[in-house]
């Protein structure tokens, strides 16, 4: 076999292996992460107050996921492009992104938590999920084709 065609495989293989961890980050929240706001948003949330919280610790598995999800995006993307500067270019956005959204997602749940719960949604969202990888990578790709087109 090749070594190129090998090495292909491998890069497909270790791809494939970040997108379960990022399926299974996703699968275990209920079981590795402390987050009631789960069960609370998937029911008739305007109409109810905000449950009880460990503000520190649920402020924790907050950073917590979105720095695993964080981590094995941006091996994604260096899996997916192979260029150092849009590697780094990501991990700046991921860094400044996810700063900016805990700061204000911990100043709304202290301060206007039953006040602004679609926000809070919407913020926790963002900090949980692989939503930026779903954002970045058509756009590294789009940036990737304007400079060097076929």
């Amino acid at each position: 076999m090749p070594k190129e065609l090998l090495k292909s495989k491998l890069q497909i293989f270790i791809l494939g292996i970040l997108l379960l961890l990022l399926i299974a980050v996703r699968a275990g929240e209920t079981v590795f992460f402390y987050d009631p706001l789960t069960a609370y948003f998937k029911g008739d949330f305007q109409n109810q107050p905000l449950p009880h919280l460990d503000h520190f610790n649920f402020s924790l598995n907050i950073a917590f996921r979105y720095i695993i999800n964080s981590v094995l995006s941006l091996g994604i993307i260096h899996f997916i492009f192979k260029d150092r500067r849009m590697n780094t270019f990501a991990s700046f956005l991921y860094t400044l992104l996810g700063l900016v959204l805990y700061v204000v997602f911990l100043v709304i749940l202290f301060n206007f938590g039953n006040t602004h719960k679609v926000e809070l949604f919407y913020l926790r969202r963002f900090l949980i999920q692989p939503l930026f990888l779903l954002l970045f990578v058509p756009a590294f790709y789009y940036q990737k084709r304007i400079k060097h087109p076929k």
